[in-house]
């Protein structure tokens, strides 16, 4: 175990697009975020369109409905709108007056309703009845394949038009949002550059995620770069990391080689809560308990299971490696939020203001109310952002960042969070000499540890949101499947603030202190620290056994957003939600297969 390194913040060298930084920097966006041209969103009252949202992730003002101006405090680095596939046809009819089906008697009344009930109705009768069904049909107001190529055609010059290379990367996405029988399998698919298809499909289409990546195979074939980025498996009944396919079919090699190759990476955590692990399921790991959204399971019979959440699909990957020779789940991290308002990354716990329009819209209907088919307002989070480590702030560079998982999530702070792994390394003497050795003797995050019998050392760093708490600590979470095809996991702290010790009598490091001031909804600074660095040497390596390590950064307590809108409102807090939470860093697994 390795003591506490405290430094002064230190930065990784910056760059621009002209003077790319082989060490690579952390940059920081939103790879989840829909418009008006999201029926659920429109529905909902957004009106702010591609172009506005990215212009709100750049850091410009943008309008909103009710007259009122919103203009983000910190822009991004990269951003992608990622509207629904579905039914952006239906969406450029009823937006576009010279649009073919403008006239249509249900998009007038679209246009119109007012009444949260009435939207919900008009919402559940053209929308979730269809989609969530094993065959979804486009509602009797679809005026055909011209106005879903028209809709494209909006999102993909709205990416162009922002987009500047080595201040701002505006990726081209969209989402492919299949949910059958209200399993959400919904995947984000993103663009290396402007190589796009004249027009994308949807669910509707593509029935099942293996002819999603059928149709990815051929634009590949075609010339262009694409992943695609499953979400929220915290809703997915138990089918995000299957045992069997779309089919009922056994996942067999192509499977696990299709699916590897397409889908790099997975979102840990967006408003409908953290899909990392579940308090019910990980009882040992003691800050398990994290925006759990239990509330989900109301709907749709999405009761949790443990494949639900992303460590345990990733042990179920390595099974499967075990099983097949390639891992199917072979996931780095990304983060999202899904706000369907079209305001990119607005993930500040004290200005949370609801991502669902009306539904969660007011303090009263966060309290009390829920968001129609899906979660509770009290449970909903704030959501989640994404970083990469990248050579330079450019689409091609943030691409192959993600493509070779060197990755992180964070619970909405700018957390930066960084390991590497391998046999010859070393504790680090600072961020930059450890990102130096990380390079030329071992692997980063998201990567493949080489065959050996030494015993690997894994470097870790964090530092903190420059406008946020300090840290707590930095575990490495390790899982392995042993000689008898079991998997086993454990977490292991690394480096911590302060003079704490782990208590030998229970192997836990203990709690880092809590200035939080509950009637205030104040917090100091006064406990953790704004740098973390350390190593960690796994003595308990074998290696004959497929394995998975990656690095989780704690912040101090702070208050979460229910306790700010209830102090600014004098209401009492909510007794079945916590006060305060430790937001946090998830940075990718290395992933460890023996030789042969």
């Amino acid at each position: 175990m390795r003591a506490l390194f405290s430094a002064a913040l230190i930065a990784l060298p910056v760059a621009v697009s002209a003077d790319p930084n082989p060490l690579r920097n952390a940059y920081f966006g939103e790879t989840h975020m829909h418009t008006a041209l999201s029926l659920d969103a429109y529905i909902g009252g957004t009106r702010l369109m591609p172009a506005d949202s990215l212009a709100y992730a750049r850091g410009e003002p943008v309008t909103l409905p009710d007259g009122s101006v919103a203009q983000h405090k910190r822009p991004l680095d990269f951003a992608a709108v990622t509207d629904h596939s579905e039914y952006i046809g239906e969406m450029y009819s009823a937006i576009y007056e010279d649009a073919p089906g403008y006239d249509n008697d249900e998009l007038e009344e679209l246009r119109t309703m007012s009444d949260l009930e009435q939207r919900q109705e008009w919402f559940f009768k053209y929308v979730v009845s269809s989609n969530r069904s094993t065959t979804p049909q486009h509602p009797p107001f679809y005026a055909g394949p011209s106005t879903t190529k028209s809709a494209w055609d909006i999102i993909v010059t709205a990416a162009n038009d922002a987009n500047d290379p080595g201040v701002f990367t505006a990726m081209i996405g969209f989402e492919w949002s299949g949910a059958p029988n209200g399993a959400n399998l919904h995947r984000n698919v993103l663009f290396r550059d402007d190589n796009v298809p004249d027009t994308v499909p949807s669910y509707i289409e593509l029935n099942q995620e293996e002819r999603l990546w059928d149709w990815m195979r051929v634009q590949e074939a075609e010339g262009r770069h694409l992943l695609a980025i499953p979400h929220n498996s915290n809703a997915s009944k138990g089918r995000m990391f299957p045992d069997v396919d779309s089919f009922g079919a056994a996942l067999d090699l192509d499977y696990a080689r299709t699916r590897q190759h397409f889908e790099p990476l997975i979102e840990m955590m967006q408003v409908k809560g953290n899909s990392e692990v579940h308090r019910k399921f990980w009882a040992a790991d003691e800050f398990a308990g994290f925006e759990n959204a239990d509330s989900i399971q109301k709907n749709s019979a999405r009761i949790f299971k443990q494949r639900d959440f992303v460590r345990g699909g990733l042990k179920v990957g390595l099974q499967k490696q075990s099983e097949l020779g390639v891992n199917p789940f072979k996931y780095g991290f990304m983060g999202g939020t899904d706000n369907h308002n079209g305001l990119m990354s607005a993930v500040a716990e004290d200005e949370f203001i609801g991502a669902h329009g009306p539904e969660d819209g007011s303090v009263e209907r966060r309290r009390t109310g829920d968001v129609l088919g899906w979660i509770d307002g009290k449970d909903l989070s704030i959501g989640s952002i994404g970083g990469v480590w990248a050579t330079e702030n450019t689409r091609a560079a943030i691409f192959d960042a993600m493509k070779r998982r060197e990755t992180f999530a964070t619970s909405g702070p700018r957390i930066k969070i960084r390991m590497f792994g391998g046999p010859d390394l070393s504790a680090p003497a600072d961020p930059v000499a450890m990102a130096e050795q990380g390079y030329l003797l071992g692997t980063p995050m998201g990567g493949d540890l080489r065959p050996t019998v030494i015993a690997p050392t894994f470097t870790v760093y964090a530092e903190k949101d420059p406008d946020g708490a300090n840290l707590d600590r930095i575990q490495i979470i390790k899982g392995w499947v042993d000689e008898n095809g079991d998997p086993n996991e454990k977490v292991i702290d690394v480096v911590w603030s302060g003079d704490r010790a782990i208590d030998l009598s229970t192997g836990k490091l203990p709690p880092v202190g809590n200035t939080v001031d509950l009637t205030t909804a104040l917090f100091t600074n006064d406990i953790g620290t704004s740098t973390l660095m350390g190593s960690w040497t796994d003595e308990d390596f074998d290696p004959q056994e497929v394995a998975f390590y990656y690095a989780r950064a704690l912040e101090i307590p702070t208050p979460r957003w229910t306790t700010y809108d209830a102090v600014r409102n004098d209401l009492p807090l909510l007794e079945d939600v916590p006060a305060t939470i430790q937001e946090r860093a998830w940075g990718s697994p290395l992933w460890y297969s023996p030789a042969g």
